[in-house]
This record gives C-alpha cells, structure tokens and sequence, in this order.
C-alpha cells in the first residue's frame, strides 16, 4: 500500500514499499511494458564499488544473526543469499522520486485503457467459473479481483523478473527503510522454508512484491490461498488461480461487502455546498440526496450505505459517491487513483460504462516542488499545512479550503496552477 493519493495528480512512481500488492511502477498503468526507465547512471568508481560491497557483507552478517534469531534455518539463509550482491537498478529505480506528476485522467487513460478493458473481459470470461467459485468463498466480487489482476500485472504478462531476495537485501543494506526491508526478506526466507517455492524462483518487481497480483511476502503470508488444492500457495505459477483467490480473500479479510458497488459517478447541484467534498465526512444517501446530489442521468440515488464524495479534480470536473469497498480497495494501494481505476476497470469489464463526465485537460498538475512551495506559502499565510513534502492530502485540501473561502473561491480543495498563482499574490 502507498501513501494517501496525492488529490488529482498521480506519481509517476507507485509504493509497492509498503505492503500488499500494489502498481510497483507506472509500468503497471500501461500494457505490456515491464518496468519504467530510469536515467543512466553514471558508473560507479571502483574503489566506491570495493567499499559498497564490504558495507553490504557487513550488513549481511548482522541481518544473518537476525534473520536465525526469528526462526530461519541457517541452511535456508544461505540458499536464499548465496551469490546475492546489491543491484544498482534496484537502486535507481528505488531512488527515482519523480519531481512530475500526472493528471487523474491521464493515469486512468492508461490504467483502464481499452486494451486493458478487452483483455480484462476475455480473462473473465475465460475464467468465469473460477472467478465465480471464488467469488463464492470469499464475498470479493469477481470483476473487482480481476481488475486488480489487470491493474498490477496487465493480466498476468508482467509479473517482473526481479530476484526477490536481491531487491529486498538492496533496499535493506540501503538504509532508507532497513526495517520493513529486512522483515520481508526475512518473510522471503520462510516462503522458501515453508517449502512453498525454491528459492530461484522467488521472483517479483524490484520492491519485491511477487505473482499475477503482486503480493509483498509478508502478506503472502497472512494472505495467501490454495485455492486448487494442489498443497500450495502457489502466486506466481501460469495458473493465477491461486493469486486471485488470494487477493479475494485479502479484501475479504479487509471489509469488503458483497455486493456493494465502489461507488457511483453523480451529477452535483450548481448550488452544492464544496465544503461537503472533504474526504473525511461519510453520510447515508438521504443526507447527498437533501444536498442535491443525484444520478449522473439526475435519478434518485440508490442506498448503498454510507458514502463520500470524491471529486478528484475538484469543481469542473466528474464526481463520485464512494462506499466502504472503495476504502478496502485502498488497503491494497493506499491511492485515491489506484482504487479509482480498480473500480472503473471492474465496472467496465462486467460490460458498463466508463465515466460520463468531462475532464478538464487543460489544467495543468502542479510539480512536487509546486506543491511544496503551496503548502510552504498556505502556511506563512496562516493556512497550516501540517508540513511541507510536496504531496496534497487531506491537511493540504483543508488549508486550500479554508484560504478559498477566505477568498471568495469555490472551496473544493484542489490544487491547481492557477490556486498557486493566487496564493504568490498573497
């Protein structure tokens, strides 16, 4: 899972970092591609290379004592480490923070393109008695755990060739989160001792996340299903049966509500009150209906429990009724966009349409320093922030709220290019 959705602009760069399946990449987002391109390096000198190396042997030593002190086998260590050094594309692609962001619509022409439409709804009908027996156990609707499948491994054809315990023990000997590297190499380790895969094919994306929906160790283990009964758990066999009955029972196990939808595109009143578009307030669909929410075609809205708006663009642009199944999507990927797309391509694989509404592709996405120097300014101005990292959450949308209307401005919390260029105004 990554870290809260960054309000209408997508990174580039996905945090498969932080548990459970997750986009690794923006790779991800477009079909058949397998990785994204990091810029060259330049070659590391090799005096550097002789100390990189001795620091990671040293690393190696004290994580073998760690890794036996929580029950591996010495032998299982070695056959699992032999041989591994630390890869420096795991590096650059580790260290590729993306100072430019993407649009929601451009993420989501990608994420559910047409070709991942058509792939998607041949795989569930290729699949549909599987699916349905899963669906059956689990509670997870089919086309959701099918998105999933198209959304982090186009279906099974990019499932990354990465060796798992190289990119963990580079992630760990690098430093930036040493602990939640070494716990999943070491969740890598009791894979291969549980005897559930050799340890050369203990492969995934470069953060590790392995099989046809992209599972971090330890969520394989908390997680993972032998769903054909063949004794394994088997997540990155041709076969995704496993890896899909898997990832039903990950939202299962989150929440998840059969049958209720992820939400609903509506049509909001000229009159609506923007301060309801906080992404905090949940409320039944008498509340959004007394608000003037309705249909997209101005129908009454159905009740499917308690729901927020999403506007990813703010005014001007489509809007959404979410429900609790939209907040377990984002257990998986803790991304406002990812969940979107999971549940768009779903709805369009069982046949119904994308979203109805305009977006407005002329604005333009505000950079992570764009962002920075927002919140830095909001903040000098009285409108705190709670911090300044170049990434718009709920805290950043509250302070955008309050200075709109103290400006007289539609309160939808969005950043935009031109809330910047009022806010340099001062």
């Amino acid at each position: 899972m990554r870290s809260q959705g960054f309000g209408w602009a997508v990174a580039v760069l996905a945090a498969a970092l932080a548990g459970c399946g997750s986009m690794g990449d923006e790779a991800r987002a477009q079909e058949g591609a397998v990785a994204t391109s990091a810029p060259p390096q330049p070659r590391e000198p090799h005096a550097d290379r002789q100390a990189r190396a001795l620091a990671f042997s040293e690393w190696q030593a004290g994580f073998r004592t760690r890794a036996l002190g929580e029950g591996i086998r010495p032998e299982i260590f070695d056959s699992v480490m032999t041989g591994v050094t630390p890869s420096s594309r795991v590096r650059e692609l580790d260290g590729a923070q993306p100072e430019f962001v993407r649009p929601v619509w451009q993420y989501l022409d990608s994420a559910v393109s047409e070709t991942r439409v058509a792939n998607g709804r041949s795989a569930y009908s290729r699949l549909r008695p599987t699916l349905t027996a899963i669906e059956e156990r689990y509670g997870t609707d089919a086309q959701i755990v099918t998105a999933v499948w198209g959304l982090e491994t186009a279906y099974g054809s990019v499932r990354g060739d990465f060796p798992v315990a190289q990119s963990l023990a580079t992630l760990a000997h690098d430093g930036r989160r040493r602990d939640w590297a070494e716990r999943e190499l070491i969740g890598a380790m009791r894979i291969v001792q549980d005897g559930d895969v050799r340890a050369g094919s203990l492969v995934g994306s470069w953060a590790g996340a392995m099989g046809h929906t992209q599972f971090m160790p330890t969520s394989y283990h908390r997680f993972a299903q032998d769903f054909d009964g063949d004794g394994q758990r088997n997540i990155w066999s041709e076969d995704p049966t496993d890896a899909l009955a898997s990832t039903a029972h990950y939202l299962a196990e989150n929440g998840w509500t059969p049958g209720q939808p992820w939400g609903i595109e509506v049509r909001l009143p000229d009159s609506f009150d923007w301060l309801l578009s906080d992404r905090s307030q949940t409320h039944p669909a008498s509340f959004w209906t007394q608000a003037g929410v309705t249909t997209f075609d101005g129908g009454q809205l159905p009740d499917h429990g308690p729901a927020r708006l999403l506007a990813p663009v703010g005014a001007g642009g489509p809007a959404f009724l979410t429900y609790e199944n939209f907040e377990v999507i984002k257990t998986y990927n803790n991304s406002t966009s990812y969940a979107l797309a999971i549940g768009l391509l779903g709805d369009r694989i069982e046949g119904r349409t994308g979203v109805r509404a305009t977006w407005p592709r002329d604005r333009l996405p505000l950079s992570r320093s764009d962002s920075r120097e927002l919140q830095e300014r909001l903040t000098a101005m009285g409108y705190d922030t709670q911090g300044a990292d170049g990434r718009i959450g709920p805290n950043t949308e509250r302070a955008i709220r309050q200075f709109q209307v103290d400006r007289g401005l539609t309160p939808d919390g969005t950043a935009t290019d031109r809330l910047l260029a009022l806010v340099r105004q001062g």
